[in-house]
């Protein structure tokens, strides 16, 4: 599943949803896409959308606002703005009726396309919509950082819980604009095996797993979220595998991937824990529906040779690996092998290195601690907190100030409000 991007895609693959009834506006608004992607036809009450924008994974939402479609429109784009915060919504109508350009505008929809204009106009206004969104929001979808491990005893699991422990300190010192509400906090994904470590290395209960998630998929919002998902005392969020593993089998792939991107639109970060799990396809399709994916390996022979099969068959499926970072573990200078010749090995670049501290951290975890938070000043936590520094900077750094007026947008309500007040004042 393909989750609503900012970016329009260079082949005609995208789709895009329109909510009208009218049969030459159907017609005029799928002819000028159609070199962009597919539109799909929603009726005015689109009583389906959440499960047509959970499946389809469109682009933006087209709402035509002529004639008598204007009350529907508005409860529809309310509706949008609810629960699917970050995708485009554009109103369609035509210039000869004010009335529902006017309403379009007051309803706060993100652009307007003209159905009496040249369809060249559609594409163009989409493309600067995207394009605006892109560089004034800096991305209004949280960051999803995916931890990969080609097989269990690595460390996956104990850096990714430390991560998000420390990442949720971070965010909780910033103030958050006014404008920054939809998204809060940090999540992680406790997918890696032995299942459900990450619950435990935070000692947390969970009777709400992944599988749960993505069969709600459709009924998700920030209620939900709340009351089922399980919470660290520290207000991190955990989602886990399901005690089960046989209820894996149960859901697909693509479904499970809508999930992680649908999870974005809630947390600022979250971090998906993947080490030692074996399905290759599944990682694949996570990483490409990841903002940063990081391998993670240790100096052992078997660590790095695990870690290169993986990197061959993520190649054999179409990730550039070269888009991956490497994360040496448990680093000791002793040993003769440097971070930087693991990372020449596996032909990844080097982004972190964290030194071993095994028996540190198995004696926190002994009295049910998490050394990040009982030990900062120790060496291990000192590396997680800069690797999530450089996350937070990279990620965090929107201003929160509201994102400029685009100039036509002004002058389209500069016009439709003269037209409005002639034809009245007429």
């Amino acid at each position: 599943m393909n989750a609503p991007r900012d970016n329009l895609p260079e082949t005609g693959t995208e789709t895009y949803l329109f909510a009208s009834s009218i049969g030459s506006h159907i017609t005029w608004l799928t002819d000028s896409l159609s070199k962009l992607g597919s539109v799909v036809v929603l009726a005015p009450d689109a009583k389906s959308i959440d499960e047509r924008i959970a499946l389809l994974g469109p682009v933006a939402v087209f709402l035509d606002f002529s004639g008598d479609g204007a009350a529907a429109a508005i409860e529809l784009h309310q509706r949008l703005k609810r629960d699917w915060p970050t995708l485009p919504v554009l109103a369609t109508g035509v210039s000869a009726e004010p009335a529902s350009m006017l309403a379009a505008l007051r309803a706060g929809v993100d652009d307007f396309v003209d159905l009496s204009a040249p369809p060249d106009d559609a594409v163009n206004t989409l493309r600067k919509l995207l394009d605006r969104r892109s560089s004034t929001q800096g991305g209004m979808r949280g960051c999803t950082l995916a931890l990969l491990g080609a097989r269990s005893g690595i460390g996956v699991t104990t850096l990714a819980t430390s991560l998000t422990l420390v990442l949720n300190d971070m965010l909780s010192q910033v103030p958050r604009p006014a404008n920054r509400s939809v998204r809060h906090g940090v999540a992680l994904l406790d997918l890696g095996l032995p299942a459900r470590d990450g619950l435990l290395y935070l000692d947390t209960q969970s009777g709400f797993s992944f599988v749960d998630g993505v069969r709600n998929l459709r009924r998700l919002d920030q209620t939900l979220l709340h009351t089922a998902l399980a919470h660290h005392t520290s207000g991190v969020a955990v989602l886990p595998l399901p005690t089960s593993l046989a209820q894996v089998r149960e859901i697909s792939h693509a479904d499970s991937v809508a999930l992680i991107k649908r999870l974005g639109d809630f947390f600022d970060f979250q971090v998906a824990d993947l080490g030692g799990f074996s399905t290759i396809d599944f990682i694949a399709q996570t990483v490409q529906a990841s903002q940063r994916s990081w391998v993670v390996c240790d100096q052992s022979i078997g660590a790095i040779v695990s870690t290169a099969n993986m990197l061959k068959e993520l190649r054999g499926r179409g990730i550039e690996t070269d888009r991956l970072g490497l994360v040496v573990n448990k680093f000791d200078s002793h040993v003769g092998l440097s971070a930087k010749d693991i990372a020449e090995r596996l032909e990844l670049p080097l982004r972190h290195v964290l030194p071993s501290r095994s028996a540190q951290l198995l004696a926190a975890a002994s009295r049910g601690e998490m050394l990040v938070r009982t030990a900062r000043s120790d060496p291990y936590s000192q590396a997680v907190t800069g690797l999530a520094r450089s996350l937070h900077q990279e990620y965090m750094s929107v201003t929160g100030q509201p994102p400029a007026k685009d100039p036509r947008w002004v002058a389209l309500m500069s016009q439709v409000t003269g037209l409005w007040k002639s034809s009245h004042e007429g």
